[in-house]
C-alpha cells in the first residue's frame, strides 16, 4: 500500500472513531452512560442533548484539533519532534491574563456564571496572543528560528512565574483558576463552538497551504532559502496560524497537556507523510484524542468528572514513556 493510500485509509479510521465517540458524547449525561431520548417528544431531554451535550462534544473536538494542528506546525516549523503549541509562551501567557482577571474583578466566588466565563475566555486569548508577540519581540522577528526557540521558552518560565506569583499573594482566586489550569470542556457552548471552527479555518488554510514549504525545512534553513522559499514570510505567516490555533483552544479549555505534543507522533507511527497530509491527520488526531479524554472524563467516575487535563497527561505522558522504551530497544 503506498503513502497516499495509507494516509487515506488512516484518516477514514480516524473519522469512523470520531464519530462513534461524537456519539458517546452525546449519551453520556450527568449519570454516566444513558440512552438518548430525543425522539420521545420530551422537550427537557432534547434541550440537554442540545444545548449542553452537542457543544460540549463538538467544542471538545474542535479543541482538539486545534491544539493537533499546532503541534504539527510547531514541530515542522522548529524542525524538533518535542515541540508542541506551548512553545511560544502561549499557555502561561493565557494564564496570567487570567490570573490577572480575576484579582481585579474579583470573581472567585462566581467563576462559574456566564460573564465571567467570557471574560476568562478573552482574558486567556489576549494573554496568549500578548505572549506570542512579546516572544517575537524579544526574538527580534522570526529570522532566526534558535532565536524564536528560546525566547519562547524564556517567555513561559517568566509568564508562568507571574502566574505563581499572582495566585500566591491572592489565594482566594486559586480555586477559580483551577479548572483553567488543569483544563475543563464543562463551559463550552455554541459560541465558543463557533470560535474555534473559525479559528480551526483560519489556522488550517496557512497550514495546508505552506506544507510544502514545511517539508523543505526539514532539509535545513540553507537549504530552503536555495530553493527559493521567502523565509521570513513563511515563518511569520506558520507562527500566526500557530498563535491562533493555540490562543482559541487555550482561551476556551485551559491549559490541556500533551494533545498538540502527541497527536503528530501517533499519525507518524501509523503512516510517513509529507506535511501536507501530516498537517491534516494531526488535527483529525488531536481532535479524536480530546474528544476520547473527554468522554471518559465524563463517563470513568459518574456523576464526578475528572478534569480532562488530567487524563490527556496520563495518557499522553504514558504513550511517550512507551515511545521512548520502544526506540531505546
Amino acid at each position: 500500500m503506498n503513502r497516499a493510500a495509507r494516509a487515506t485509509v488512516v484518516a477514514a479510521c480516524i473519522a469512523a472513531l470520531t464519530l462513534l465517540l461524537l456519539a458517546l458524547g452525546l449519551a453520556i449525561g450527568s449519570t454516566g452512560l444513558e440512552p438518548l431520548r430525543v425522539g420521545t417528544g420530551d422537550p427537557v431531554a432534547w434541550q440537554i442533548v442540545w444545548d449542553i451535550r452537542l457543544p460540549r462534544t463538538l467544542g471538545a473536538w474542535l479543541a482538539g484539533m486545534l491544539l493537533g494542528l499546532g503541534g504539527a506546525l510547531a514541530q515542522g516549523l522548529f524542525r524538533n519532534p518535542l515541540a508542541d503549541p506551548y512553545l511560544l509562551g502561549s499557555a502561561s501567557g493565557a494564564s496570567l491574563g487570567v490570573a490577572l482577571l480575576l484579582v481585579l474583578l474579583g470573581i472567585a466566588p462566581a467563576a462559574g456564571t456566564l460573564g465571567a466565563r467570557l471574560g476568562m475566555t478573552g482574558a486567556a486569548f489576549v494573554g496568549a496572543v500578548l505572549a506570542v508577540l512579546l516572544t517575537l519581540g524579544l526574538a527580534r522577528g522570526v529570522q532566526q528560528t534558535l532565536r524564536l526557540l528560546l525566547a519562547g521558552v524564556v517567555v513561559g518560565m517568566v509568564l508562568g512565574a507571574a502566574s505563581s506569583l499572582v495566585m500566591l499573594w491572592v489565594p482566594e482566586i486559586m480555586r477559580a483558576m483551577q479548572a483553567f489550569m488543569l483544563g475543563s470542556t464543562a463551559f463550552l457552548g455554541w459560541p465558543a463552538v463557533a470560535v474555534m471552527a473559525g479559528a480551526l479555518l483560519l489556522s488550517l488554510l496557512p497550514g495546508l497551504v505552506l506544507a510544502r514549504a514545511l517539508d523543505a525545512l526539514t532539509l535545513g534553513e540553507a537549504s530552503a532559502v536555495s530553493l527559493g522559499l521567502p523565509l521570513a514570510w513563511v515563518r511569520a505567516a506558520l507562527i500566526a496560524a500557530l498563535a491562533l490555533s493555540t490562543g482559541a483552544a487555550v482561551a476556551q479549555v485551559g491549559l490541556v497537556a500533551f494533545i498538540g505534543l502527541v497527536s503528530p507522533h501517533l499519525v507518524r507511527a501509523l503512516v510517513k507523510a509529507t506535511h501536507g497530509a501530516l498537517v491534516l491527520l494531526a488535527s483529525l488526531m488531536g481532535g479524536l484524542l480530546l474528544l476520547a479524554a473527554d468522554v471518559l472524563a465524563r463517563w470513568l467516575l459518574a456523576p464526578q468528572e475528572l478534569p480532562v487535563g488530567v487524563l490527556t497527561a496520563l495518557l499522553g505522558g504514558g504513550y511517550l514513556l512507551w515511545l521512548m522504551n520502544r526506540g531505546g530497544r
